[in-house]
């Protein structure tokens, strides 16, 4: 599976931009999606995470309420709506893919990884 995110860039605080993740093959619609994000300096983190079917979501305790996570199996699409955005939400935001989606949003256990994409918030 081949993940391609896009959607990032620059945007003032209170802001929203959505994030696309589109992935390639036929077997990607089995798998739990997500989104990490690695700010300078600090470790790669989960920000939200969906199950194969869209039915369950997780989500960090610090975007909860202001983030989104939602996916399109038909067109093989996963989105992160992020609105309030907040400087610290700056980081490079990487969409991931792997068989369960509770170790992957604990753990950050993934079989697949995308490029990432640089969300910049401003205050």
């Amino acid at each position: 599976v081949q993940l391609v995110e896009s959607g990032g860039g620059l945007v003032q605080a209170g802001g929203s931009l959505r994030l696309s993740c589109a992935a390639s093959g036929r077997t990607s619609s089995m798998y739990a999606m997500g989104w990490f994000r690695q700010a300078p300096g600090k470790e790669r983190e989960s920000v939200a995470t969906i199950s194969p079917s869209g039915s369950i979501t997780y989500y960090a305790d610090s975007v909860k309420g202001r983030f989104t996570i939602s996916r399109d199996n038909a067109k093989n699409t996963v989105y992160l709506q992020m609105n309030s955005l907040k400087p610290e939400d700056t980081a490079v935001y990487y969409c991931a893919a792997g068989p369960n989606p509770i170790m992957q949003h604990r753990t950050g256990k993934v079989d697949f990884w995308g490029r990432g994409t640089q969300v910049t918030v401003s205050s």
